[in-house]
């Protein structure tokens, strides 16, 4: 493996927290991103009849969710600046913890192994732009959960946990790129 993980940048938090926007906007200030598992996959598996949803098989789609970041963050060597990812090899270990799941030795392993810069952005949840749709089936509680059970994941591998702001995308885009001490490409 290649030590440049630290310009590998993670955005972490519960679901509906606003990490997609984020992604989004930091991908049209001209950043490299690499967008969430979940979502992907659950389209992917909804398009084809597949088993792998979190309210279906909830430790197969754990098991996508790990293989989606593996390769996020091997095909992210490819690119020669920093990179955003929404979400990364930890937060599987979150989900199987908040599902009350065994965490298998090997996503462990790939914690441990594939890693991010030290400073990890978490997007706290946010009550006011949380909302459910055909994908995000979760509860505002169960968000709220996912938070604390993904961030606590982080902060038990030494991870610095960097709290967003409950601010407009422009000011979250800002926060996080005066504290990466980056500019807008």
């Amino acid at each position: 493996m290649q030590n440049d993980f630290d310009r590998f940048i993670m955005l972490t938090g519960g679901p509906g927290s606003g990490k997609t926007t984020l992604i989004e906007a930091l991908k049209a200030a001209g950043f490299a991103t690499a967008p969430e598992a979940g979502r992907g996959i659950i389209r992917d598996q909804v398009s084809v009849g597949g088993p792998a949803l979190p309210w279906q098989d909830r430790a197969l789609f754990a098991e996508l969710m790990l293989s989606w970041e593996l390769r996020s963050w091997h095909a992210a060597h490819a690119e020669p600046g920093p990179v955003f990812f929404a979400r990364g090899a930890p937060d599987t270990i979150g989900y199987l913890r908040l599902c009350g799941l065994p965490v298998p030795d090997h996503v462990t392993s790939a914690a441990e192994k594939f890693r991010y810069a030290r400073r990890v952005f978490i997007a706290p949840p946010w009550p006011e732009i949380f909302a459910q749709d055909e994908e995000r089936k979760q509860t505002l509680d169960e968000a709220e959960r996912t938070f604390q059970s993904v961030t606590s994941v982080y902060a038990e591998l030494g991870y610095e946990l960097v709290p967003l702001p409950l601010a407009p995308v422009e000011e979250r885009l800002r926060f996080v790129l005066d504290t990466a001490g980056l500019t807008q490409a």
